[in-house]
């Protein structure tokens, strides 16, 4: 028996396109933030949850993926507002990342420990700019900055990156991003 679905209306349409093309950017970005693959997962769940409900006040369809970063940002604040957080120190325990090869995995993980030690004001805009792919003036937008001062962070972030990791193949891999 063949099932009959009825016709998708031209807003589901736009989700879903709007879903296939950003899912992937919000994971990524929701990962760095927390850390944590299924927190991740959630994250982007959530703002996807939200975006539909507000798919209609959605002006500018180029601002999209700003407006779809600004929600996963407010919906990790949100984490902090609900519920208190353990706060355990972890600093003494070393996870591997099991998927990462091993001559790659100290890389990553001396990248990504020195990327989590920075200020959220020098990070968030790291972060935004490198796995985001926004310009200066976009994340200057989101953040409520002014461009300058998003230049000013970004270079102290590749320079407190630098200082942090001292070897040179990394600080070369940093001045890349």
């Amino acid at each position: 028996m063949k099932t009959v679905y009825p016709p998708m209306d031209s807003r589901q349409h736009q989700f879903e396109a709007l879903v296939r093309g950003h899912s992937t950017d919000l994971y990524r970005y929701a990962y760095w933030l927390c850390g944590q693959d299924a927190l991740a997962q959630d994250l982007v769940q959530d703002t996807f949850l939200r975006a539909w409900r507000a798919l209609d006040k959605l002006r500018e369809v180029s601002a999209v993926k700003a407006w779809l970063i600004t929600i996963l940002r407010r919906e990790h604040a949100r984490l902090f507002e609900r519920k208190a957080m353990p706060s355990d120190d972890i600093d003494d325990l070393d996870l591997p990342d099991p998927q990462a090869a091993p001559e790659r995995r100290t890389e990553e993980s001396a990248l990504r420990q020195a990327i989590a030690t920075l200020e959220p004001k020098y990070r968030e805009p790291l972060l935004l700019q490198v796995l985001g792919g926004f310009t200066c003036a976009e994340i200057a937008g989101q953040l409520g900055l002014g461009e300058a001062a998003v230049m000013t962070q970004l270079f102290r972030a590749r320079q407190k990156l630098k200082g942090q990791l001292g070897n040179e193949e990394q600080a070369a891999e940093i001045s890349e991003l």
